[in-house]
Parts: C-alpha cells; structure tokens; sequence
C-alpha cells in the first residue's frame, strides 16, 4: 500500500507542479472570472491527467508491478484515480457551467469584453472554430462518466453487467481527449507540462483503443481444458483442475490469473492455488462468493475449454526475515496452498507458521491442507472461528513466542486484514513487514 500511496501522491503532485508552472496560481485582480478561468484550466488538467494514467493501467501493465507492488495494488491505484476523476471531473463542470447558470440567473454579470483580434495562424484559427463543438462533447461526455463510475463502485451491481459497461468508459474517455486538446490553452503545450500531457493522452488513447478491440491482456493468454472439477460441499470451495493446450510462462506461487469460464460473464480474477511444476497443469480453488461463482458447479465440466489470462501479482514470499506468518482467511488460503508446494518441491530454509481461519470447515480441504503443510515442514495452526473464536494478532504472537522476528504475510477479507495489521503495528511489527493481497478489483 505504501508504493502505491506515493505514487498517487507523486503524481498529483507533479501535474500540479507542472501546471502552476505554465499558469499563475493566484490571478491578477482576483476577480471571479479570473479565478474561474484559472480554477477550470488546473481542473481540467487535473481530471484528464487521472483518467489517462488510469486507463493506462487498464491495460495491466506488468512491467509497473514491481514498482506498484503488483497488479493487485495496481488497480486499487487505478480504483484511486477513476474516484479522483470523478470528484475533480464535477469540480470542473461546476466552475463552467455554474457560473453561466449564474449568470442566466443575473447573480453575475459577465465583464466586458473588447473585439477579439483576427486570429492569422490557420492552426489556431481552426482550434478556435471548435471550442463550441469541444465544450459540447465534454459536457455530455461528463454526464456518461458519472453514471459509469458509479455503476463501477457499486459492488451490487453486477460483474457481468460491469464488465461490458465498464468497457464503455473508453468511448467517454475518448471523447474527452477531444475536449481537453481543443480546449487546453495553447501557451502551455510549449511548457512543461505539454510533454507530459502529450504521454499520457497518447497511451490513454491506446489503452481505450485496445480495450475498446478487446485485447486487454491478449499476449498474456492462454486456452486451457479443464481436467479436474472437485467440490468441497461444507466450505463451498470448487477445485477446477487445469491442463494448457498453449504454452504457459509459468508462476510464483502467490500470483493470479484471469479466467474466462463464458465469454457473457467476462474473465474473473482468481488465485493459482499450485505451484508451477512444468507440466502444463495447475489449479484454482473457487469459493462461491457470488451468484456466479456459487452456479460454477452446475456450470462447469470436465472437458469444457477455458481462456487463463496471466500471470499477475507480487505476493512472492520475499520477505527479508528468515521467518514468516502466514494467515489465510476463507479461501484466502489459496496463494498458501501454492507455496506450501513449491516449498514441499524446493525449502527457502526459512520457518513458517500457517493460520487457516475458517467459519466454513470441510475436513476434506483441512486433510489436504495438513498433508501438504507437513510435505513443506510448515507448522498448520487451523482455527474454526465457531468453535476457537476469532484470530486476532495477540492469539497469534502467544502461538508464534519469537515473532517479532518475522513478517506477516495475509490473505483473506479487508477487514479481518485491517484489524491485525493493526494488532501487529501496535505490537511493534513494521508496516511493511505486513504484507497483504489486495484482491480486489472493483
């Protein structure tokens, strides 16, 4: 969370930096009107700016994981600036529309202004011709991405509908880099801010493009055959075994792929729950969260072709302490169960405590998980909160006497994360010794 924190704020930063360096903050004559004219340029740059390098990141950059902490951490900043967008996207509109209601109103009366002088160069000149045009579309174009944003943030509305509706965002988008080339003064194209504006426009532009084609992740994928389909009834957790028809990079145990069970549905992130064995096989364990995911059973068979789109992520074990705490909530065991396989194929030497706290147990998937924990000497702590109560960061430093020399690694529900992360800071462990997946991706 920390990476992702400074490069929000970084990058807020550096375009308001580079905007007061092409504009006066403060105007002269701190009139309305030109505080106004002010206040619409640095918001208009604003908002743009965000929802550039928010579609950018649309387009899972992996090269920006190592930086971002993973694609996990990478659409929660995407997440971030979709909000920011939005908020300074209405600022905006408020400043220019407003002000003319105002004015209609007769709160306001507009100054004067004196003849224009004729515009000579025929570039400018035709800029000029298309402000009414620019300052048409972007209105409409705001109205859509407000209604868009927050179909996006409601988590009740759908997955499916969200995923083709959220596709739609790119055609606003587009629609607004019209609006902010047509409009944004002239003066600062040749200022510092003109190069960066130009970068992000151009890949925001691609990444619309490329979503709008559909190609989001298309180097990335993968057609798979489901071999295997075990469901485990108590703790509502599908097993989907898989073996690549095409040639699959490989995986760190942690990471995540994207897949595509119906192309109506769209793909659903989900955590590669084996380590990588070279044999063009892995599994997902799915647990039925949804409508969705809970009809998965009934919906899927042996034999069915799927698309797997990865892999993606950072939790990579990588902790500088020679020991580790491991706590998975739910199905948040998954990445565990990957690297409790790899650890069983190859040991890092370090020592391991696992926590699996479950509301949900199905002895079937505890056997599993003990077999594999004592094939990779890791020592399994499993707390069923019903009949042990809730987990918290106290119950596990009496279980784990030297853990102030290890770092925490968690999967599982936010605030089950929130609330030990806490326990665990205020006991003096270092924030980032806490490390945690942040799976979600709306």
């Amino acid at each position: 969370m920390r990476n992702i924190k400074l490069v929000y704020a970084g990058f807020i930063a550096l375009l308001s930096l580079l905007w007061w360096m092409a504009d006066p903050l403060l105007p002269s004559g701190y009139g309305y009107f030109a505080l106004r004219k002010v206040a619409v340029n640095y918001t208009g740059v604003l908002g743009i700016g965000v929802m550039s390098a928010g579609m950018i990141l649309a387009l899972r950059p992996v090269s920006l994981e190592p930086v971002l902490g993973g694609l996990d951490k990478a659409y929660r900043l995407h997440k971030w600036l979709g909000i920011t967008g939005l908020v300074v996207a209405i600022v905006h509109w408020l400043w220019a529309q407003g002000t003319k209601w105002a004015v209609g109103w007769g709160w306001l009366a507009r100054p004067q202004r004196g003849p224009r002088p004729e515009q000579t160069d025929p570039f400018l000149r035709f800029l000029d011709g298309q402000r009414n045009l620019a300052e048409t579309v972007g209105e409409w174009a705001f109205y859509a991405a407000v209604v868009l944003i927050v179909l996006a943030l409601v988590k009740r509305f759908p997955y499916r509908l969200f995923f083709k509706v959220h596709r739609l965002l790119a055609l606003v988008y587009l629609a607004l880099v019209f609006h902010a080339v047509m409009l944004i003064p002239v003066g600062y194209w040749t200022q510092g801010i003109g190069p960066v504006m130009v970068l992000l426009l151009a890949g925001g532009t691609a990444g619309a493009v490329v979503s709008l084609l559909r190609k989001v992740g298309q180097r990335r994928k993968v057609v798979a055959e489901i071999e295997e389909l075990a469901h485990f009834h108590d703790n509502r957790v599908l097993k989907v075994g898989l073996r690549f028809q095409g040639q699959w990079p490989g995986h760190e145990a942690g990471q995540f792929a994207f897949i595509t069970f119906d192309p109506a549905e769209g793909a659903h992130p989900f955590t590669i729950a084996s380590g990588w064995q070279g044999d063009g096989r892995l599994f997902f364990l799915i647990k039925g969260l949804g409508d969705y995911t809970s009809r998965l059973p009934d919906l899927l068979h042996v034999g069915d072709t799927v698309i797997v789109e990865g892999p993606y992520g950072r939790f990579a074990f990588d902790g500088r302490r020679q020991r580790q705490i491991w706590v998975g909530g739910g199905i948040g065991i998954t990445p565990f169960i990957a690297r409790l396989q790899a650890l069983a194929v190859e040991s890092d030497g370090k020592a391991v405590d696992l926590f699996y706290s479950t509301s949900a147990p199905d002895e079937d998937f505890i056997g599993r998980v003990r077999r594999a924990a004592e094939a990779a000497k890791v020592r399994l702590h499993v707390l069923v909160s019903a009949k042990d109560g809730r987990l918290d960061a106290a119950r596990i430093c009496k279980a784990v006497p030297d853990w102030a020399g290890a770092d925490v690694w968690f999967c599982g529900p936010a605030g089950f994360a929130q609330s030990l992360r806490e326990g665990f800071v205020a006991k003096g462990l270092a924030p980032s010794d806490f490390h945690q997946e942040l799976f979600d991706m709306r």
